[in-house]
C-alpha cells in the first residue's frame, strides 16, 4: 500500500462516520501548489459552497497557494460562502491528511469566521 492508498483508506473510514451523522461536511484537498475546500450536502450529492487558492479572489491575498497563509484565506472564504448558503454547522473531513500545517490553518480560520464543527 502506498501513501495515497493509505490516505484514501483513512478518508473512507472518516466519510462513513460522517455519513451516519447526517450533517454537511467540509472536505479538504491539498496539492503541492493549492488547497481546495468544499461544503458537501448531507446526502453527498451537492456541493453547497467551494473555495480554493486557484481563485482570483484568493490569489490577490496570497499569491503562493501552497502555504499556511493561503490556507487561512481559503478557510475564511469558505466560512463566508457557507453562511451565505445557510450552512452554519458542518463535520470536518480532512480526507486522510494529518491535522497540521495547511489543513489545520484552514480549519482554524473557518472556525474563527463562524463555522461550527
Amino acid at each position: 500500500m502506498n501513501k495515497k492508498e493509505a490516505r484514501l483508506r483513512r478518508a473512507r473510514k472518516t466519510r462513513a462516520r460522517i455519513a451516519e451523522q447526517k450533517v454537511a461536511r467540509l472536505t479538504v484537498f491539498r496539492s503541492n501548489c493549492h488547497i481546495y475546500a468544499q461544503i458537501i450536502s448531507e446526502c453527498g450529492s451537492r456541493v453547497l459552497a467551494a473555495a480554493s487558492t486557484a481563485e482570483a479572489a484568493v490569489k490577490g491575498v496570497a499569491p503562493n497557494g501552497g502555504n499556511v497563509s493561503a490556507a487561512t484565506a481559503v478557510g475564511k472564504l469558505i466560512a463566508e460562502r457557507a453562511a451565505a448558503a445557510g450552512v452554519l454547522s458542518v463535520a470536518f473531513d480532512r480526507a486522510g491528511y494529518m491535522y497540521h500545517g495547511r489543513v489545520k490553518a484552514l480549519a482554524e480560520a473557518a472556525r474563527e469566521s463562524g463555522l461550527k464543527f
